[in-house]
This record gives C-alpha cells, structure tokens and sequence, in this order.
C-alpha cells in the first residue's frame, strides 16, 4: 500500500520554509525585498530566506502575531530600518494584528528608544495604513 503525505516542515529545506514562511508573513512586499537583491546579492537573498524565516520565525513557541510585534518593536527601537519597519508592520497586519496594536506598539518605543523613534514608527505606519487604505476593495 503506497502512502502520500504532505511534507512535514522539517522535511522542507530550510529555502522552502523560508519561502512559504515570507509568502504567508509579507506577501508581496517580501517577495519584492527578495527580487530586489537578484541583482547585485542572490546569496543574501538565500540567506534571508533561510535564516529569518526558514529558521527563526517557524520555530514553534511564539506565534506569528507575537513574532511581529517583537520585529515591529525592534525596527522602531533600533531607528535606522524604516523600509524594514514598513514592510513589517504590514506583515503585521497580515498576521492579525489591529492598527490599533501597532500604534500602541510604536507608542510604547517612546519610554525605551525614545521620542524620535516612536514618531518615525509613527509616520511609518500611517504611511502603511494610508496605501492600505488607498489600495481597490
């Protein structure tokens, strides 16, 4: 008797679990980020496959939404990753997460990363919101 079953994740290649980890998380943004370096880094491209999201984002123990709000917080604190910052907040949203949370989230940078960078955070989601919203039903 032959059985065909779905490969499991460990199964997967690091690559593949990336991939469909990036898919599920940013969607297109992701995907762009990815093409964009075809170019001039291809192996850097592999590696942020394999490393963010092939190993660390589908390890079990934290869920996505809460993946996101780590990453958000770490983008704002940190003040110098404003693309990064905007490609996951949307992930953010893709995940679960309310504008609401997010706003929250960039709000509460204020008391470690200081005001500057919850404002960027700040500017950054509205420019996330404001294409969200500006995007056809």
């Amino acid at each position: 008797m032959t059985h065909q079953t779905q490969t499991p994740q460990l199964e997967m290649t690091r690559l593949e679990r990336g991939a469909r980890a990036l898919a599920d998380i940013d969607g297109s943004a992701g995907e762009a980020v990815v093409a964009a370096l075809a170019d001039i880094a291809p192996d850097f491209a592999t590696l942020l496959l394999e490393f963010p999201f092939g190993d660390i984002y589908t390890r079990p123990g934290l869920g996505l939404r809460e993946r996101e709000v780590a990453t958000i917080a770490a983008l704002c604190a940190m003040g110098t990753a404003q693309p990064q910052l905007k490609v996951h907040i949307e992930a953010g949203l893709n995940v679960g997460l309310s504008r609401e949370e997010i706003t929250e989230i960039l709000m509460q940078m204020a008391v470690y990363a200081g005001f500057p960078a919850a404002l960027n955070g700040l500017f950054a989601a509205r420019e996330v919101f404001d294409a969200r919203d500006a995007e056809p039903a």
